[in-house]
């Protein structure tokens, strides 16, 4: 396996990124992916590129970095960015870390046209030892191999993909932020290219990634709550749709619903599904649960990965960890509104609370719904569970909690 190393510093960190590939390698969790439904027939590229013959060009010079505590989620860039060309004659070309530019595209691309493009959301941390990790990057290299398949893209080599990610984070390590409220936004990107308007598989494809320091996602702050707007008359996904793969275009037709949202004083969306009207994700987080239910036990519920829920790494961590607690019951089912509403009414509720990279867990404080709002109990019951799941993660994230699923980057 080729790895890179970083000069002067102890072999741990080969030890801790080595451990990580080889979780990549190996099959993951079952819940977390899903089987692709047909078959990829010609779709399954043999080559991929190699992150051993990346090359790096400097910048020459570096953008001041801003301060930790001013930082806008997604609105500053660090000083580089990785590119990988692909074609369907010449197959990958060498992967480049070169400084941050634009992107210069023929006007028929074809992601302009026909939305083939995905991309994914991961995050670096510059821990409490100065050492800066990623959070379970496999999984997000999982996602993307998918959302690729989804889309017609050409396929990769995740292991190598992620390589060249941390070398990119290696080279611009001093955008890191110095700082344990704010993180480095990792976007890798995947774009059809193909300078055509026929509605085909793209012979041409460009895989970018951007670097962006960010703060807390809500300009409200950690463990704001927020307020939902459920209207059943939208719609964000549907079963045999790409609700589950994370592409451009699950996003942009949200915009109109959101504005909705907040026009009727709410902050964020829940995502109703169906005739039973299926609660699914709030905003662009997935939704948990925690209540008593109707067995008198205390159960933490999500929706389920049926085809219209992104599986999002976030929400497999949360589960994961309340599983290896074993203190309540965990459980992953779809519930409609009648049932959430008859909970709410009585006071079987204790929290709800989002999801997400971005975000880590986010209260939610009440749900407009119809007309009527409901509260929900969740600041008056701590809220406790939120607040433990946000502690062990960003313990794990910024190092005060050695785990596997933090790999040193740096």
């Amino acid at each position: 396996m080729n790895t890179f190393r970083v000069c002067s510093r102890t072999d741990t960190y080969t030890v801790h990124y080595i451990t990580a590939m080889a979780a990549l390698r190996t099959a993951l969790h079952g819940r977390f992916i899903q089987a692709f439904p047909f078959s990829l027939g010609s779709l399954r590229f043999a080559s991929s590129f190699k992150a051993a013959d990346l090359t790096v060009e400097r910048s020459v010079a570096g953008k001041p970095k801003p301060d930790p505590a001013t930082l806008v989620f997604g609105k500053q860039f660090s000083d580089h960015m990785l590119t990988i060309y692909w074609s369907e004659k010449e197959g990958w070309e060498v992967p480049q870390v070169k400084p941050f530019q634009n992107l210069s595209l023929h006007p028929a691309t074809s992601a302009l046209h026909y939305s083939i493009e995905l991309f994914e959301g991961m995050k670096a941390f510059r821990g409490v030892d100065n050492h800066i990790r990623l959070f379970r990057p496999d999984l997000n290299m999982e996602r993307m191999h998918r959302s690729a398949v989804r889309s017609c893209l050409p396929l990769f080599d995740k292991v190598e993909l992620l390589e060249c990610i941390r070398k990119l984070v290696e080279v611009d390590q001093e955008w890191v932020p110095y700082s344990l409220d704010a993180s480095l936004y990792i976007r890798p990107t995947f774009i059809g290219i193909e300078p055509s308007l026929g509605v085909s598989r793209a012979a041409h494809a460009l895989l970018f990634c951007i670097l962006s320091p960010v703060g807390p996602y809500f300009t409200t702050g950690a463990f704001s709550p927020v307020s939902l707007l459920a209207d059943p008359s939208y719609i964000r996904a549907w079963r045999g749709g790409v609700g589950a793969y994370k592409m451009g275009g699950n996003y942009g037709p949200t915009i109109a619903v959101q504005t909705e949202a907040v026009r009727q004083g709410c902050q964020q969306v829940l995502w109703l599904y169906g005739e039973q009207e299926e609660i699914t994700e709030v905003g662009t987080m997935n939704l948990f649960i925690y209540w008593t239910n109707e067995g008198g036990e205390k159960e933490l519920l999500t929706p389920p990965l049926d085809g219209i829920i992104l599986p999002g790494v976030t929400r497999q961590s949360l589960l994961d960890l309340a599983r290896e607690w074993g203190e309540f019951k965990v459980t992953e089912r779809t519930m409609g509104m009648k049932e959430l509403l008859g909970a709410l009414n009585s006071g079987k509720i204790i929290e709800v609370f989002g999801a997400g990279t971005a975000c880590v867990v986010c209260p939610v404080g009440s749900l407009l719904y119809k007309g009527k709002t409901y509260q929900i109990p969740t600041m008056q019951n701590g809220p406790d569970l939120a607040k433990r799941f946000h502690k062990d993660l960003t313990d794990i994230q910024y190092g005060r909690k050695p785990s596997e699923w933090a790999p040193l980057a740096v």
